[in-house]
């Protein structure tokens, strides 16, 4: 049973830093690649950044560029997402999404996510 459970959401001020964790379990030496995804209320969910699990390399969207940041701990199957300089439009419920099969593109195509966690940032 894979499993994937966020944590570090909270309330901020705008400008603060918050770091989001997802820790993976079950399947997890089959892990392709993993990524955050964020919905705001009354949008849509959107892809936010996402990192292959074997090679590490990275993928933002660009509204967060230069701002988040995203990271992997192989051996704890943790998956980090650090948010600088945040803004009130990153308010939204940020969801860890996890994938084993591959596909030649991260903004889309998980199998697997978490149950979210809130953000809120205040001007």
């Amino acid at each position: 049973q894979v499993q994937l459970v966020e944590s570090g959401g909270g309330l901020v001020q705008t400008g603060d830093s918050l770091r989001l964790s997802c820790a993976a379990s079950g399947r997890t030496s089959s892990w392709h690649a993993m990524g955050w995804f964020r919905q705001a209320p009354g949008k849509e969910r959107e892809f936010v950044a996402a990192i292959s699990w074997s090679g590490g390399s990275t993928y933002y969207a660009d509204s967060v560029k230069g701002r988040f940041t995203i990271s992997r701990d192989n051996a704890k199957y943790t998956v980090l997402l650090q948010m600088n300089s945040l803004k009130p439009e990153d308010t939204a419920v940020y969801y860890c999404a996890g994938r084993t099969i591959y596909r030649p593109f991260y903004f889309s195509g998980y199998d697997y996510w978490g149950q979210g966690t809130q953000v809120t940032v205040s001007s």
